[in-house]
């Protein structure tokens, strides 16, 4: 019987994504727990996260600001999170007056304020709206923090803390964001949980 005209890739694209797995866990392990106190922070002193990307990056942004609002896997109040890439209308207007590398700076303008965060995520670490957002964000107050791939980019300046994951290929950096991302989503959902825990018998024992 012959092979399936795609088995060849069929195997040669999980043989890549296994093969970053470990890579990945060792190069951001200690990025993660900063990334994940950062998180736990903002959220705990009252502010909320803003994130932003483009493309593929951009349905990470939403995805994870889904899963904050809504629930990824504990029963817990909800979570102010805000997507920066979903209002075609003020990205359109923003594109259109300002230029499209001001469309998410315009919106850390309005809606950030100091001790939130704002959470880049681009594979390449260049894109001009993602390093002026972080800059804008850096200069109101904002946390900046960032997701991106294995590249020297302004983006390492710009971002702290920054997850980088060790790879070049926008495929594999995007399968290890979603994997982080979910990990992060949960890691702050067990934070939080454990401080409701713990608010009642402070209160009670004052």
């Amino acid at each position: 019987m012959a092979a399936h005209p795609g088995a060849e890739f069929f195997e040669k694209e999980f043989a890549e994504h296994a093969a970053l797995v470990e890579p990945t866990r060792e190069a951001t392990r200690l990025p993660f727990f900063k990334m994940l106190d950062a998180w736990v922070n903002c959220v705990a002193s009252g502010g909320k996260i803003l994130f932003f990307g483009n493309g593929g990056s951009a349905a990470d942004a939403q995805h994870l600001a889904s899963e904050l609002v809504v629930r990824y896997r504990e029963d817990r109040p909800a979570i102010p999170a805000i997507a920066l890439s979903t209002d075609s209308s003020i990205l359109t207007a923003g594109g259109n007056d300002f230029g499209f590398e001001h469309v998410f700076s315009r919106q850390i303008e309005a809606l950030g304020r100091p001790g939130d965060l704002a959470v880049a995520f681009s594979t390449s670490g260049r894109s001009p709206n993602i390093l002026i957002g972080l800059k804008t964000a850096r200069e109101r107050g904002l946390i900046a923090a960032g997701m991106t791939g294995d590249h020297k980019s302004p983006m390492l300046e710009l971002a702290d803390p920054l997850i980088a994951v060790p790879s070049r290929t926008t495929a594999r950096i995007q399968e290890m964001h979603g994997l982080l991302g979910h990990m992060l989503c949960l890691g702050l959902e067990r934070a939080l949980k454990i401080e409701q825990t713990r608010a009642p018998l402070s209160a009670k024992g004052h």
